[in-house]
C-alpha cells in the first residue's frame, strides 16, 4: 500500500510528470482526430434525407456517442484496475473476466439504446403532440443496432489495448479509455447515420426491417443476460450498474436537445460538438479511472475505507485542482497535480483540433476571437468535470459503491450536457459580436465533399451485402 501512495504522489515529479504526458497527450490527440472525424461525419450526414426527415436522430446523437463512457470507458476502466491490482495475472480469471465483461455491455448496449430512443421520440414529440409508429419503430432499430454493434466492436478492441498496454508496461489508465474515445464517436455516429439511413430506405417500401431486427434482439437478450448473471466478475455490475448508465443516457439526452436547437441556428455547431465534448469526458475519465485504481490498491479494495489522511470526499475547488500549494491549500490532495496536468494538455490539443477542423471544413484560419471563444467553454467544462470527479469518486467509495461502475458514465454525461451548453454559449456570443469564422462555416462555404463521397463509397459498397 506504501509503495502505491509513494508512487501516486511521485506521479508529478520530473520523470513521472513526463511520463504521464508522453502516455496521455498522444492518446488525446489520437481520440481528438477521432471525435474531429465525429464531427465531420456528423456535419455531413444532417443533411440526408432520413436526418431530415426524422430530426429526432440528433436528439439520441449525444445519448449514443455517450455509450463510449456508459460502456466502453466504464469497461475500460475496470479492466485496467483489475489488470493493475493483478486480477488478470492468471489466465483463467481473464478470460472469464473478458467474457463475462463483453456479454455485459452487450446487455447494456441493447437496453441503454432501445431507451435513448423512447427518450428522443418522448422529448421531440411530447411538446408538439406527434407520434409517428413507422419512425419510431426505425429510430428503436437504429439505435439498438448501433449500441450493439459499438459495443461488441469497442469492447473488444478495449480488450486488446489493455492487454498490450500491460505486456509493454504502461499504465491502461492512461491508454485505454482514449483510445475508447478516440474510436467511440466516429465508429457510432458512422453506423448510426448508415443504418438509419438503410433502415429509411426499407420503411419507404414499406419493409418491415426494423419490426425484426427489434424483435430479434429481445428475444436474443435473455440469452445474454442469463450469462452475465452466471458471471462472479459481472454479477454485481449487472444487479446494481443500472442506474448510472440509464440516468447517464438521460443527462445526455438533454445534451441532445440543445444540440437539436442549436443545429438549427449554427451549421457549423454539428462538427464541433463532438470535440468538445469528446475531449472533455476523455480527461475525465482518465483521472477518474486513475483515481479508482489508486483507492483501490492503497485500500486492498475495502469499499468504504480510505488511505491515511485523504478521506474528504467533499474539497472546494481550489483543493481538487490546485491542491498542494502551501499559499492555496493545506489538506492532501494526492490527485491535483495530475487534474493540473490535464488541464494543461487541454489547451495545446483543442488548439490542434480547432485548426483541423477549420482547414478541413472549411480551409480557412480560425479568428482570434473564436479560438478564444471556444478554449475558455472548453477549459471552465474541464475544470468543472475535473472537480465533479474528485467529489463524486470519493462520495461513491465511501458509500460503498465502485466508481469503476459508477463514476464514468455520470461524468461523461454531464460533460456532454456541459459542454454542449458552453459550446452554445460561445456561438451566441460569437454570433453577437458577427465573427467571420461562423460564417465561414455555413454550408457554401465548406469542403465537406470528401466526407460525403467516402461515406456514399461505403453505402454503395455495402448494399449488395
Amino acid at each position: 500500500m506504501t509503495a502505491t501512495m509513494n508512487q501516486e504522489k511521485s506521479d508529478v515529479k520530473t520523470g513521472g510528470f513526463w511520463s504521464i504526458v508522453l502516455q496521455v497527450f498522444p492518446t488525446f490527440i489520437l481520440a481528438g482526430m477521432g471525435m474531429v472525424g465525429a464531427g465531420l461525419v456528423l456535419h455531413s450526414v444532417q443533411e440526408w434525407k432520413v436526418f431530415v426527415e426524422i430530426n429526432e436522430i440528433l436528439i439520441m446523437v449525444p445519448a449514443l456517442l455517450g455509450l463510449k463512457g456508459n460502456l466502453e470507458m466504464t469497461l475500460a476502466s475496470r479492466l485496467s484496475t483489475a489488470a493493475n491490482i493483478g486480477n488478470m495475472d492468471c489466465s483463467k480469471e481473464a478470460v472469464s473476466l473478458i467474457l463475462g465483461n463483453l456479454v455485459l455491455v452487450q446487455c447494456q448496449g441493447i437496453v441503454v439504446g432501445f431507451l435513448a430512443s423512447i427518450a428522443g421520440m418522448a422529448m421531440g414529440w411530447a411538446p408538439i403532440g406527434k407520434l409517428h409508429f413507422e419512425h419510431g419503430m426505425l429510430l428503436c432499430a437504429s439505435a439498438v443496432v448501433t449500441a450493439s454493434l459499438a459495443s461488441f466492436v469497442l469492447g473488444f478492441i478495449m480488450v486488446i489495448v489493455i492487454l498490450l498496454s500491460r505486456s509493454l508496461k504502461l499504465n491502461p489508465d492512461n491508454v485505454a479509455t482514449p483510445i475508447a474515445a478516440s474510436l467511440g464517436d466516429v465508429v457510432t455516429l458512422s453506423l448510426l447515420a448508415w443504418i438509419a439511413d438503410k433502415l429509411f430506405e426499407d420503411m419507404l417500401q414499406h419493409r418491415i426491417t426494423a419490426h425484426l431486427i427489434i424483435g430479434g434482439y429481445f428475444l436474443i437478450l435473455p440469452v445474454f443476460l442469463y450469462f452475465a448473471w452466471s458471471n462472479k466478475h459481472t454479477k454485481e455490475v449487472l444487479q446494481t450498474g443500472w442506474t448510472p448508465v440509464l440516468m447517464a443516457m438521460l443527462i445526455s439526452s438533454g445534451g441532445g436537445l440543445i444540440l437539436d436547437h442549436a443545429v438549427e441556428h449554427f451549421k457549423g455547431f454539428t462538427v464541433f460538438a463532438p470535440v468538445m465534448n469528446g475531449a472533455g469526458g476523455n480527461l475525465v475519465a482518465i483521472q477518474a479511472s486513475r483515481m479508482t485504481t489508486y483507492l483501490h490498491s492503497c485500500t486492498n479494495s475495502l469499499l468504504g475505507t480510505f488511505p491515511p489522511g485523504d478521506d474528504r470526499s467533499c474539497v472546494l475547488p481550489c483543493t481538487a485542482i490546485c491542491g498542494g500549494y502551501k499559499r492555496c491549500s493545506s489538506t492532501p490532495a494526492p490527485h491535483a497535480p495530475i487534474s493540473r496536468i490535464l488541464l494543461m494538455l487541454l489547451i495545446p490539443g483543442q488548439i490542434i483540433f480547432v485548426y483541423v477542423i477549420c482547414m478541413l471544413r472549411a480551409e480557412i484560419f480560425p479568428t482570434p476571437v473564436f479560438l478564444f471563444s471556444y478554449l475558455i467553454a472548453s477549459f471552465f467544462q474541464v475544470f468543472l468535470l475535473l472537480y465533479l470527479c474528485q467529489i463524486l469518486v470519493y462520495w461513491m467509495w465511501s458509500r460503498g459503491s465502485d466508481p469503476d461502475n459508477a463514476a464514468i458514465p455520470y461524468l461523461t454525461a454531464i460533460g456532454d450536457l456541459l459542454g454542449t451548453g458552453f459550446l452554445a454559449l460561445a456561438f451566441i456570443l460569437l454570433h453577437l459580436v458577427g465573427d467571420s469564422t461562423l460564417t465561414d462555416l455555413q454550408p457554401g462555404h465548406s469542403n465537406e465533399t470528401m466526407v460525403s463521397d467516402v461515406i456514399q463509397q461505403i453505402n454503395s459498397t455495402v448494399s449488395p451485402l
